[in-house]
């Protein structure tokens, strides 16, 4: 694993150093509360940059209103330590108010947490996402004494059968929900419709990011996903136009979908505003389905 943060601005340097205080930090915090005896040896035993950041092709294009975002692997000893509701909403909310500031952090972070076990399980599976990591990542913190797992390389066969099942059962369950939210839309339904929405953005991206690196991490968070897929495949980028107030809240409001639109009696959207969510969610599904398509043939092609 590479070490060196020297192509990095040293402004971007610096917000790394205040996340990786911020996710140690708010870890220990929440460990600290926790008495049963699995959790008193609880580490965290690695931290990574990996994505844009670690590879130094990240974009910042605020004609655009592209930004990419920093990718952080953190790796712990135990996999009950992954539990990011448990562990980690702490540091997450303290993320996210550092970002609202801009006083030292600019740059959004992104990260997953994984158990040293389950990392190394899937280099043994030669799972893409995850070698990728070990190949371009950039340690930022490290306990010393805990080797990552030598990756091995998965099999053309198996790769392109892993794939195709992925996307198949994603892809069908995303066209699904869309379905179902254009019924419920004209069943006057606004609310039960946006969450269907959610549903069919968040199960296309999962097929896609699933069908390019066999790994998606759990998480409903729509943007997480929209960033994750876009910095894969540019061709997803202008899926979702941010040019306008009327695009930007036409996104947000799907984002909120999947808790507000369920639970909140002030979630609010305008039947202008579904129809066009009906819209770009058609769009990603048929972005997302030529770039899977072309990812499948690939791997058909290499195993034939």
């Amino acid at each position: 694993m590479k070490t060196s943060l020297d192509h990095l601005p040293a402004a971007k340097r610096k917000e790394l150093d205040l996340v990786v205080g911020i996710l140690r930090e708010g870890f220990a915090e929440a460990l600290s509360r926790r008495t049963m005896p699995r959790f008193r040896n609880g580490k965290i035993l690695k931290i990574i940059l990996f994505g844009s950041y670690a590879r130094g092709d990240w974009v910042e294009d605020p004609k655009g209103r592209y930004f990419s975002d920093f990718d952080i692997l953190v790796v712990v000893n135990h996999d009950d330590l992954a539990d990011l509701e448990e562990f980690w909403s702490g540091p997450d909310e303290t993320l996210l108010k550092e970002l609202a500031s801009g006083e030292r952090l600019r740059t959004q972070p992104n990260f997953i947490v994984h158990s040293l076990d389950d990392v190394n399980e899937k280099l043994r599976l030669g799972r893409y996402f995850f070698t990728d990591i070990l190949r371009d990542g950039i340690t930022l913190f490290e306990e010393a004494g805990f080797p990552f797992a030598n990756p091995e390389a998965l099999s053309p066969q198996d790769a392109y059968s892993e794939t195709r099942a992925y996307f198949d059962e994603w892809h069908a369950s995303a066209v699904g929900f869309l379905d179902t939210a254009l019924y419920v839309r004209r069943q006057g339904r606004p609310k039960e419709a946006a969450f269907q929405l959610h549903q069919a953005a968040e199960r296309a991206y999962h097929g896609l990011i699933l069908a390019l690196t066999l790994y998606s991490a759990k998480t409903h968070r729509l943007n997480l996903l929209r960033d994750r897929a876009e910095a894969l495949d540019s061709r997803l980028v202008g899926v979702w136009p941010r040019t306008n107030k009327f695009e930007r809240q036409g996104f947000d409001l799907i984002r909120r979908a999947y808790v507000e639109a369920r639970y909140s009696a002030h979630y609010e959207i305008s039947d202008e505003h579904l129809a066009w969510l009906e819209e770009r969610v058609a769009a990603l599904q048929e972005v997302v389905e030529r770039i899977a398509l072309d990812r499948i043939e690939a791997l058909r092609a290499a195993a034939a």
